[in-house]
């Protein structure tokens, strides 16, 4: 039965991931398709730029939400469903049934998932706040956003891979998930990097 369970929770957080709050939000409050405008993603990012700062944290939050109700959710069934849920949620972000599986980048969803992770798997805020913090320095340092994001997840991976050095089979199941998270932000950011070594992404101007 753990298995059916896990299996439906994972289906949940992909469904709850699809929901495009970026979507929503933009055309029920600015009348506007953000995905016609700006870098067309359905992201906090893109929502800031193209509806303004209040539609971005809103589209933010609730990004972040999504993914910490998902993993609140499995974490009913056992950490790896949690876990692997909130990889779904991400997915779902990324690749939304909804959307004409067009999405956001993952950046609000992953630092969900780190808070949901932080809360309910580890019950420690450091698998949340040391990744937060190299978020941060990074874009501090360089000031691009699509570098610091990825920066933060892979400092998360390794933090918790560490965390989890005893190896058992659950203990490999969240690693491996983890670590699959970390690659969904890589490929999902590529053009960002092709664009940072060409010197073409934009930097932040208020840090």
């Amino acid at each position: 039965m753990t298995i059916l369970y896990t299996i439906l929770c994972i289906l949940l957080g992909y469904l709850l991931g699809s929901i495009p709050f970026a979507l929503i939000i933009g055309k029920v409050f600015y009348h506007k398709d953000i995905r016609k405008f700006g870098s067309g993603n359905l992201g906090g990012t893109n929502a800031g730029r193209v509806l303004g700062k209040k539609a971005g944290i809103a589209v933010i939050i609730c990004d972040v939400l999504k993914v910490v109700a998902a993993l609140g959710v499995a974490r009913l069934v056992s950490p790896v469903a949690a876990t692997w849920t909130g990889l779904a949620c991400c997915i779902g972000h990324c690749y939304p049934i909804f959307a004409h599986f067009h999405g956001g980048k993952a950046v609000s969803t992953v630092f969900g998932f780190l808070v949901g992770m932080s809360i309910f798997v580890f019950k420690d805020a450091s698998f949340f706040l040391v990744p937060f913090i190299m978020f941060f320095i990074t874009l501090y340092l360089f000031k691009f956003v699509s570098l610091a994001s990825i920066c933060g997840i892979l400092c998360g991976t390794l933090y918790i891979s560490a965390a989890l050095w005893y190896f058992d089979t659950a203990n490999i199941m969240i690693i491996i998930a983890c670590w699959l998270m970390s690659l969904l932000v890589i490929y999902r950011h590529m053009k960002n990097i092709v664009a940072i070594r060409n010197g073409e992404e934009r930097k932040i101007t208020w840090m």
